[in-house]
């Protein structure tokens, strides 16, 4: 029996016991939750999350978020990557009403977890040559409105209809709930991933248009991310910042990065600020290309070690306690998503060391939303909230390597610069500076964890995969609003399973 083999049938034998445990609590009511945390780190990969645990802890699976219950597989395919693969295959191009997802992902070459859970069934080429992958734009509307769509499309259907904007979770929940919605991101505010929850365009490089439309049309209560001007002019226009610098939208108390002054500090006083104000809050920070400065991990074997790059931008944790506090002063109830999307741009430059203090960031923000949701006296507690920590696609076909196996405190030999960096001592390697179209997890805790149950297997028949647009549906049943699909799944469902997958 070869190694591989006996680790597949030991991640199968854990994440067997993991399903049946949860399942004891599907039976939950579910209909009184009233605050939605949904934390996406673009572009990780289960292997970016061991690697920073590793770093971290010694371990493969100790972040915050790997001690949460509830845990599932997602795919996360676009209209656009499977058209590619359908094309290749000879197969009908997408049709909402006519949806093969095993064309969009085969569990059969991919594997039915990411790697390293599942490692006998994946075929690199399948992700590789050619390589078809989701961007950030599509995949954050397809867990933000439950469709799919074009890559570069924000909450808009695919082939750009004029008439093709999508209503998004936030939105929903706003208009059938009253509450009140928030994002939060370390890129622009402006970027993909944000603005798919609280704007909509046929294009993500709309950036005026993104940012005209969350300010003066969706106006959510809290945003907060990059993208400012004096660092760089692509995000917002001129006459939008001004006008938020000058009070001249007086919906908001703005917050902006400032020479020399602490960010986690000034987004703190504004969320104060706009709580005794009853205003809503705007954070604009952001630095060389727009997202904010990196946290820099340090190479100390036994001890590891983070820094601040910068004390003028906030660390994510700050800003999504900031968010928190304004947000939870509704009595109906809250939304908020909290992006690293400096993941995302960590693994397109194949930056090993970046990856880990983004990660990090991450995991940091986390655990200072699990201690919100503890604080004792109030409102908010585990009965009524869901906390989902999930990522929007994979990037880089990043491995680790276990000779040498890198522990706590250890970064790896790193030579290079910009996009070209190098592991000349064989701890990691990558395969592409791009997206790909592998699994990645979602980790929920909280009431309305148990729903992810009901989604298991149910497009990608014989797994426990759930599909991105289903991250929606369980959001919005999650609130007690449940929103009928507009997909239709047609593929037939295996009687016996045994040998689904074997070919």
């Amino acid at each position: 029996m070869s190694k591989n083999f006996k680790l597949a049938i030991i991640y199968s034998i854990i994440f067997s016991i993991l399903f049946v445990n949860t399942n004891i609590h599907a039976k939950q009511n579910t209909q009184n939750i009233k605050h939605i945390i949904l934390f996406i780190g673009d572009g990780m990969h289960l292997e970016h999350e061991i690697a920073t645990s590793r770093y971290l802890y010694g371990t493969d699976h100790n972040l915050s978020w790997h001690k949460f219950h509830v845990k599932a597989p997602v795919a996360t395919w676009d209209v656009t990557t499977y058209n590619g693969y359908a094309d290749l295959l000879d197969h009908p191009a997408y049709d909402p009403l006519n949806i093969n997802p095993i064309i969009g992902y085969n569990a059969r070459r991919g594997g039915k977890f990411p790697y390293p859970l599942d490692k006998s069934n994946i075929d690199d080429n399948y992700f590789l040559n050619p390589r078809f992958a989701t961007d950030s734009a599509s995949a954050g509307t397809a867990i933000s409105t439950g469709y799919k769509t074009d890559d570069g499309n924000i909450a808009w259907l695919p082939g750009d209809p004029a008439n093709g904007k999508l209503k998004t979770i936030a939105e929903i929940l706003r208009e059938k709930k009253g509450f009140s919605i928030g994002v939060v991101s370390t890129v622009p505010f402006s970027h993909a991933t944000p603005a798919s929850f609280v704007s909509h365009n046929v294009h993500r490089n709309n950036y005026y248009q993104i940012a005209e439309e969350i300010v003066k049309e969706v106006k959510p209560e809290v945003v907060i991310g990059g993208g400012h001007r004096n660092w760089s002019r692509t995000y917002i226009s001129e006459t939008l910042y001004n006008e938020l610098k000058n009070g001249l939208i007086t919906d908001y108390v703005f917050v902006e990065r400032t020479p020399g002054v602490d960010g986690s500090q000034l987004i703190k006083n504004g969320a104060s600020e706009a709580i005794n104000r009853n205003k809503k809050l705007f954070g604009l920070f952001g630095g060389r290309g727009g997202n904010f400065e990196p946290p820099i991990p340090s190479d100390t074997p036994g001890s590891p070690n983070i820094q601040r790059a910068t004390i003028e931008n906030p660390l994510l944790k700050d800003a999504t306690i900031a968010a928190l506090e304004v947000l939870s002063k509704d009595p109906d109830g809250f939304f908020l998503m909290v992006e690293q999307g400096d993941i995302d741009w960590a693994n397109h430059a194949n930056n090993y060391k970046w990856m880990i203090g983004t990660v990090w960031d991450l995991n940091e923000a986390v655990k200072s939303a699990i201690e919100f949701v503890n604080r004792p006296n109030d409102n908010i507690d585990w009965d009524n909230t869901l906390l989902i920590v999930t990522s929007d696609h994979g990037n880089s076909y990043m491995r680790l390597t276990n000779e040498p196996k890198l522990g706590i405190g250890d970064l790896p030999t790193q030579i290079g610069y910009d996009y070209n960096w190098q592991y000349p001592d064989g701890e990691v390697t990558y395969k592409t500076t791009n997206h790909t179209n592998e699994l990645v997890m979602l980790y929920a805790k909280g009431k309305g964890a148990s729903l992810i149950n009901k989604y298991r297997g149910e497009w990608y028949p014989c797994t426990q995969i759930i599909d991105n647009t289903q991250i929606f549906h369980i959001l919005a049943e999650s609130a007690g609003i449940p929103q009928e699909s507009p997909l239709k799944i047609k593929i037939e469902k295996p009687v016996v399973c045994s040998n689904f997958y074997s070919n």
